[in-house]
């Protein structure tokens, strides 16, 4: 399934009539959003405390900002229209996170643990690791390119942003504040951990998480594995030497999630460093190069770059700070 929709968003790029429709591009965007981090954004609420919601919607409105950045830049001129580093699309589970979500629900409606917990209003001691558990949650523009050019219309992307980013953020902040409602600052990492067992709704939502991440690998690994395969000189032996690659990077992050077991550090640090620098970062700083910007949205772009540098920063020394104190 995945090389066949990868082919087909290829021949959609060189043939814009027959590209996708909004609603099939809508689809895509929010697979590309949707992703293991709305197990932990309950988690990341109880860090930060009910306040820091606003944080959240920031970030929301951040990301989707930049990612009609990248729309910007690539319409300066038709050769543009892959992200840098990025690969390919793979299809992946839209499904699994509305399946999670009304699991979550069920759990706390249905088999007695209830919305009871009032929680913190603000903790200034979590708010870095929280922003940047949000972060982890948009980081969907490295494919936003590659959707963009698979669209029949694409003067249309920025509706299909809108509406990608609203749900996603629908879906995550139902699944923060129902799960921060019902476990308080009892959170813990992931919500799966908190769950009841025995309960058919737990069993659903666990294993729906380990579905999740299964679909979205290919996702993940592809622009990688493209983007090592780019820069050696491949010929006659392209094929073997591709498999290799890909094999020793699926034995590598085996390895790495062996290691390093502590999944709220690991996705503070994928957030802050590479989440950041993805989704915030680089669109901004390629639009000011490509483009030339009226002085007020110079300004409001160099907000942008303030705000995600002091994320970056901040989370990546917290994050690796955490890591190497408890190897």
């Amino acid at each position: 399934m995945e090389s066949r929709s990868v082919e087909s968003i290829e021949t959609q790029i060189l043939e814009p009539n027959k590209g996708t429709s909004f609603s099939r591009t809508c689809f895509n965007g929010i697979n590309a959003l949707s992703g293991i981090g709305i197990i932990s954004i309950p988690y990341a609420l109880s860090q930060g405390g009910w306040l820091c919601l606003m944080l959240f919607f920031l970030v929301a409105i951040i990301c989707c900002y930049t990612g009609l950045l990248l729309q910007k830049c690539m319409s300066v001129s038709p050769s543009i229209k892959t992200y840098p580093d990025i690969g390919e699309f793979a299809f992946g589970g839209v499904l699994a996170s509305i399946v999670l979500v009304f699991s979550i629900f069920w759990v706390g409606a249905i088999d007695g643990v209830g919305f009871k917990e009032k929680g913190a209003i603000w903790r200034w001691d979590g708010l870095i690791s929280a922003v940047s558990m949000y972060t982890f949650c948009y980081c969907g523009h490295a494919v936003f390119p590659t959707i963009c050019n698979s669209m029949k219309d694409r003067s249309q992307f920025p509706k299909v942003l809108f509406v990608c980013f609203l749900l996603s953020t629908i879906t995550y902040g139902s699944m923060a504040t129902m799960g921060y409602l019902m476990y308080g600052q009892n959170l813990m990492s992931q919500i799966t951990l908190n769950l009841p067992t025995g309960k058919i709704s737990s069993k659903i939502a666990i294993h729906t998480t380990i579905f999740n991440p299964i679909t979205k690998y290919a996702l993940v690994v592809s622009p990688i594995a493209t983007a090592i395969e780019d820069k050696l000189p491949l010929r006659k032996s392209k094929h073997i030497v591709s498999y290799f690659i890909r094999t020793f990077l699926v034995i590598s992050t085996v390895i790495v999630a062996l290691t390093v077991p502590f999944f709220e550090y690991v996705m503070t640090f994928t957030g802050a460093l590479l989440g950041v620098t993805v989704s915030i970062l680089l669109p901004c700083l390629c639009y000011l190069k490509i483009r030339k910007p009226s002085y007020l949205e110079v300004v409001f772009i160099g907000m942008i770059l303030v705000f995600g540098s002091l994320v970056a920063i901040s989370g990546t020394y917290t994050s690796l700070k955490n890591i190497i104190s408890h190897v």
